[in-house]
């Protein structure tokens, strides 16, 4: 369960705002969207992989 304490005179926006961020680090939305269809182990790994080399080529351009 995700508690969001509001302080006293804070702002309602601000506090919808720290939960909806808490709600989006924990990952559910994300995973009940991916459990609605299934996916091949096959597929999943080779989107890993693209993912990865995605990553790789970004942090060697940063550098």
């Amino acid at each position: 369960m995700i508690v969001v304490p509001v302080k006293e005179g804070e702002n309602i926006e601000k506090a919808l705002k720290k939960f909806k961020r808490k709600f989006e680090k924990t990952g559910i939305v994300k995973e009940l969207r991916s459990r609605q269809q299934f996916d091949k182990p096959s597929v999943t790994n080779r989107l890993k992989r693209e993912r990865a080399v995605y990553v790789q080529k970004l942090q060697q351009v940063e550098d």
